[in-house]
């Protein structure tokens, strides 16, 4: 049986399920890089069109797909495309990211046309993976010992468009975790490359009332 290494922060639940539809094993896990691990050698991570845009213009996709060349022999990006979308981006600045991507980094491409196709697709490639290179999907660096530091930044980078650097800014302008959590909008936005509309995002995640969608 195929196995595929899915994030567990991963939402696309409709992926999900076409993917065990095509009788696909799963495990998830909280990955230090990437989506979707499909063999020791190969990891994928998977944007919509309007993430990627917003990922090219922040600069936080090169930074990921950075992390990604330097953890897996055969790292993907794969775009999921989106009918009607109109495009934030000039079509040349798309190009020239995907160049960049590759020619930089080592990063292949991939455009699917929906969650079913991306579904197929990750399928597709892990099973070749396994069944020809004989290898099952692992975790890169699973048993690595964060320190406390490495830690403060991996919660800040899960934070909508915050990469390494604007997480290590707010530590620096705030010290700790807490402190950024008592941040106004006004003093986030003193934050080397957090304007108005990054601070209010930031703000309100953090201080938003869960509600249970059960």
């Amino acid at each position: 049986m195929v196995k595929i290494i899915i994030d567990n922060r991963e939402r696309n639940f409709e992926l999900i399920e076409f993917l065990e539809d095509y009788g696909v094993e799963l495990e998830f896990s909280q990955l230090p890089v990437g989506d979707f691990i499909l063999s020791k050698r190969v990891c994928v991570e998977r944007k919509t069109i309007e993430d990627f845009e917003n990922s090219v213009m922040n600069n936080r996709l090169f930074e990921q797909v950075e992390r990604l060349s330097k953890s897996f022999e055969r790292p993907f990006l794969l775009i999921e495309e989106k009918e009607n979308y109109e495009h934030k981006l000039k079509p040349n600045s798309i190009i020239g990211a995907i160049i960049k991507c590759y020619l930089d980094f080592k990063v292949q491409v991939i455009f699917s046309k929906s969650s079913e196709e991306s579904a197929y697709i990750l399928k597709t490639i892990a099973q070749k993976e396994q069944e020809e290179k004989q290898n099952e999907p692992r975790i890169v660096g699973a048993k690595k010992a964060y320190s406390e530091e490495e830690w403060q930044l991996l919660v800040l980078e899960s934070l909508p468009e915050v990469g390494p650097k604007i997480a290590r800014n707010l530590l620096k302008k705030f010290k700790s975790i807490r402190g950024i959590a008592n941040a106004s909008v006004e003093e986030l936005m003193q934050v080397e490359k957090i304007g108005k509309e990054k601070a209010k995002r930031i703000y309100e995640i953090i201080n938003r009332e869960w509600k249970s969608s059960e």
